[in-house]
């Protein structure tokens, strides 16, 4: 685990270094057949990226990839979930809060996680033993060893919602994109409690609770399995559930249908 843990890692970094060659450019958007963004980006860091878990022999569901059957899926007992370019939309707004997500999926259960985000060159990633998660800011994408990188992260921990009435719950979200549902939810919170939202883009929700800058992440909205399986790995690393919204189970991974239901993140 400790060597897939390092390979991640390091296809993480790299696949974040071509991300910030064509950041730096006049890039090109397309839309893709769901109208979601596409830049050379995606496709430049999703090959990278590839080159490496290929050689742990383990198959790979990513964003960027064509989708196999589940035919052809549904007996992997591991497999690697990737979004080479999580937060597409960020990166064309330029606003920094985009994220190389890199999942190891074990019977359907993400166990081994890793964000980068490429700009701020944070790096979030579980622990080898799966128990806890880390967290360490890269001085130079070329100058730092991965046994230096081990060396220089830090143990997260999530946040308590405190019992008194004065406290304030952080949930993640966005003022001004509110829908029906994520609005019903914060109502019921509003009872008892003051709230303040926090607003980030792509996978970092997931690190805000997760190193307790937040304590509940309601996504009401679609997503994917490659949008989430990183994330989640390191939640669940800490203690944060992170829960399917009506039945209260933990989302599972290569699935037929590779979209997730709505989900709560949360202690």
């Amino acid at each position: 685990m400790q060597t897939f843990l390092e390979t991640a890692i390091k296809a993480a970094i790299d696949g974040g270094k071509a991300i910030l060659k064509i950041y730096a450019t006049d890039f090109e958007v397309i839309s893709k057949d769901d109208a979601s963004p596409l830049t050379q980006a995606d496709k430049n860091a999703n090959d990278v990226i590839n080159q490496y878990l290929v050689e742990t022999k383990i198959p790979i569901i990513s964003e960027e990839n064509k989708q196999l059957d589940y035919a052809e899926r549904k007996n992997w007992s591991r497999c690697w979930i990737v979004d080479p370019l999580d937060g597409t939309k960020e990166f064309v707004k330029r606003n920094g809060e985009f994220t190389v997500n890199i999942a190891l999926v074990e019977n359907g259960n993400p166990i081994l996680g890793v964000i980068y985000v490429p700009v701020s060159k944070e790096l979030y990633y579980t622990s080898a033993d799966t128990k806890k998660a880390m967290k360490v800011t890269l001085l130079s994408e070329e100058e730092d060893s991965i046994d230096q990188i081990l060396k220089d992260s830090v143990m997260i921990n999530p946040s308590e919602i405190s019992e008194d009435k004065n406290s304030v719950v952080k949930i993640v979200g966005s003022r001004s994109h509110l829908n029906d549902e994520t609005i019903k939810f914060i109502s019921e919170i509003e009872k008892d409690k003051k709230i303040e939202i926090v607003s980030k883009g792509s996978s970092l929700k997931f690190c805000l609770v997760a190193e307790g800058s937040a304590h509940i992440y309601p996504r009401y909205a679609p997503t994917m399995e490659w949008d989430t399986a990183a994330g989640q790995a390191i939640c669940q690393a800490v203690g944060v559930r992170v829960i399917h919204s009506e039945t209260n189970e933990p989302l599972t991974y290569n699935k037929e249908n590779l979209l997730n239901p709505y989900f709560l993140v949360k202690k």
